[in-house]
C-alpha cells in the first residue's frame, strides 16, 4: 500500500567481536552497549566479593547449628547392647559381598538408661537367629536410631551449606546479568523500530 513504511528488520547476526568490544571506540557502538559492559563488570565484582562472604557466614551459621545438633545427639542417645528377638532374615548368600552390606530391620529387646526393657526395630547383619546380640544406639525413649554426628560429618554439612551460598550468590548474579541484557536488548529493538520509521519514507518509493 502506497505510503505504508514496511517493517523494520533487524540487522543480521553481528560477526565475531574481539575482547572488551563493548569499551572500544567505535561509531557504531550504542550507549546501551555501554552500558550492558559496565553492567557486566559491576556484577561479575559484586558476585566476586558478596560470594565468599556469604559462604563464610552461612557455613559458620550452619557449623554452629549442626555443632549444637551433635552435642544434643550425644546427650540423648547411648550405644547399648540389643538382643534379637526372632531370626533375621537370610536372603544373601552367605560370606558375599552382598551379606556385608545387606542390612534387615528385626525387631530387638533393648534396656534403656532409666532401667527399662522395651522393644525396638533395628537393622541387623542378615542370618542373625533370635537371642543374639548387637550393638546399636537408641534414644532416651528407647527407640534405634543413628550414631551422633562426628566433627567430620559436621563440618562436611556446614561446607556443603558454604558452597550452595556461594552457587547461589553467582546464579543470582547470572540471573541479575541476564536479565538486564534482555531489557537492554529490548530498548534496542525499540530504537531501531523508531529510527527505521523515521529513515524508511527515505529508502522506499510509494508505489
Amino acid at each position: 500500500m502506497a505510503g505504508t513504511v514496511p517493517p523494520a528488520q533487524p540487522p543480521p547476526g553481528p560477526p565475531p567481536r574481539p575482547l572488551f568490544w563493548r569499551w572500544r571506540p567505535n561509531p557504531l557502538r550504542r550507549r546501551t552497549d555501554t552500558v550492558r559492559a559496565w553492567l557486566g563488570l559491576t556484577v561479575l565484582l559484586a558476585v566476586l566479593a558478596v560470594a565468599p562472604v556469604a559462604a563464610a557466614l552461612v557455613g559458620d551459621a550452619a557449623h554452629r547449628h549442626y555443632r549444637d545438633v551433635a552435642r544434643h545427639q550425644q546427650q540423648t542417645r547411648h550405644l547399648t547392647d540389643a538382643i534379637l528377638v526372632h531370626d533375621a532374615p537370610r536372603h544373601p548368600e552367605p560370606g558375599s559381598d552382598e551379606e556385608k552390606k545387606t542390612r534387615y530391620p528385626v525387631e530387638v529387646r533393648v534396656v534403656t538408661r532409666e532401667g527399662r526393657t522395651r522393644t525396638t526395630r533395628a537393622e541387623v547383619h542378615p542370618g542373625l537367629t533370635a537371642d543374639s546380640t548387637v550393638r546399636i544406639w537408641i534414644d532416651t525413649a528407647g527407640e534405634a536410631t543413628d550414631a551422633p554426628l562426628t566433627g567430620k560429618e559436621v563440618r562436611s554439612r556446614a561446607a556443603g551449606w558454604a558452597l550452595l551460598a556461594a552457587i547461589g550468590v553467582a546464579l543470582a548474579g547470572a540471573a541479575v546479568h541476564a536479565v538486564s541484557g534482555l531489557v537492554l536488548h529490548r530498548i534496542n529493538l525499540a530504537r531501531w523500530d523508531a529510527a527505521w520509521v523515521e529513515t524508511a519514507p527515505r529508502w522506499t518509493t510509494p508505489t
